[in-house]
């Protein structure tokens, strides 16, 4: 152990040591240059800045500790010395650098913690969720910050995210960072990071416009006529890729220029009109769960969870038309039969799983009633309207979307006629009166 000034000076007349050796500052206590022998890695050797100080109380019952400020090469002496005071300075006030840098060292990535919280989430979520966000998490956040220790991602480090993102897909973005708030909110109450530390706090997404899409009366009628068409005669076959009917790829026969849909698909949709329903929510349907007396549906999970659907007349009159028809077939072949041959309302052709969808009659439709631009969720929207329109109040609405959230079907607001027509009525007779 030897003492002396550090500076620039001093480092000229240090030569090559042939055991590690440390010089202390004569000016700074606890300053220190610690000079290392040649080796395989170093074959000049190698001298670094160093900090030794005692935590807690200190006094020469605590161990002392050892940080190393920097190679000789990145910091200068001045700067080294500058570090120094700062650092002694801290552990006066009580802090621990090692053990700060330590902590550092052990502290987890976004991407390590990723995959903790989606052992402890996916389990809960629903498989289409955790699809969903697997995709936010591999395809778009983890390439920008997964590599950031968590506890010092920043407020900017996830504006900048959702930039990102947001140039290709602002929708995507939003939903990206909503996903990446309770990421924080989770990590913080899992002692991952530190409390309050949630660096999503407060940034603000950009702005969304719902797809909004209500079916006038008008629409309505030719989108039953549709319906009625493909399920009966069948709608004009035209190809994939164009709209010429005398293509070559054309069916040769008049008769297989028609396409049709079944019964079940087209049981499928008017359910989705009369209820407003989900899709999923229809496709999945199972025997057990339909109610023909009371005219309701006892859904088991959904996307809000567990629910009861109240159906009206029309939906109940299709629901046990598809009925009748699945048990004359299976007493078709075995008379004896007292349920469908498969629990599915709306199955497979093995019977074994639930249809999973209905893109392409549904495009044959909208072809025919020339709705192009109508998505199936539309129809969900236009059964709302159709009550809100009709003066059916919005919770009344809401129940009967199954929405938990009254906010959701504030949505419908503007569409709630009923009152506003009451009051125009009463404005405008209590003008005419005194007019009159």
């Amino acid at each position: 152990m030897a003492t002396q000034k550090l500076g620039r000076r001093m480092l000229q007349t240090v030569g090559i040591v042939t055991k590690p050796t440390i010089i202390y500052d004569t000016d700074l206590k606890g300053f220190g240059l610690k000079v290392l022998p040649p080796s395989n890695k170093n074959p000049d050797g190698s001298k670094s800045w160093i900090v030794e100080y005692r935590p807690g109380s200190g006094g020469r019952g605590v161990a002392k500790k050892r940080v190393v400020l920097g190679p000789v090469g990145s910091l200068s002496p001045e700067q080294a010395r500058d570090a120094a005071k700062t650092m002694l300075a801290n552990v006066r006030l009580g802090a621990d650098p090692s053990a700060s840098r330590a902590e550092r060292r052990g502290a987890k990535t976004v991407s390590e913690l990723a995959n903790l919280y989606s052992a402890e989430t996916d389990p809960v979520l629903k498989p289409r969720t955790v699809t969903t966000y697997r995709n936010y998490w591999d395809n778009h956040l983890l390439p920008l910050v997964g590599g950031l220790t968590a506890s010092a991602v920043t407020r900017s480090d996830i504006m900048r995210a959702h930039r990102t993102i947001g140039e290709k897909a602002q929708v995507t973005a939003n939903r990206s960072i909503t996903m990446l708030n309770h990421f924080f909110s989770w990590a913080a109450g899992a002692g991952h990071v530190p409390r309050g530390h949630n660096p999503v706090e407060d940034i603000k997404r950009y702005k969304e416009s719902l797809k909004e899409r209500y079916l006038t009366a008008d629409e309505l009628a030719r989108l039953g006529a549709a319906i009625r068409l493909a399920e009966t005669d069948g709608i004009e076959w035209l190809p994939s890729n164009a709209i010429n009917p005398k293509s070559k790829h054309a069916p040769k026969l008049p008769e297989n220029r028609r396409s049709k849909i079944s019964a079940q698909v087209a049981g499928a949709i008017r359910l989705l009109i009369f209820t407003g329903a989900r899709l999923r929510e229809v496709l999945n349907l199972e025997w057990t769960e339909c109610d023909f007396d009371r005219g309701m549906l006892f859904l088991p999970d959904s996307k809000t969870g567990k629910k009861a659907v109240y159906v009206g007349a029309p939906a109940v009159a299709v629901l046990a038309g598809l009925h009748e028809r699945a048990m004359t077939e299976i007493r078709a072949v075995s008379p004896k039969a007292t349920k469908p041959l498969s629990r599915f309302v709306f199955p497979t052709e093995d019977g074994m799983r639930p249809r999973h969808d209905l893109n392409k009659p549904w495009r044959l439709i909208k072809r025919a009633a020339d709705l192009h631009d109508l998505r199936l969720h539309d129809l969900r929207h236009t059964y709302a309207s159709v009550g809100a329109g009709a003066g059916m109040g919005l919770p009344i609405i809401g129940k009967l979307l199954g929405h938990t959230n009254p906010k959701t079907t504030s949505r419908y607001a503007h569409l709630d006629a009923d009152p506003l027509r009451r009051a125009s009525n009463l404005i405008g007779a209590s003008i005419l009166n005194a007019m009159s």
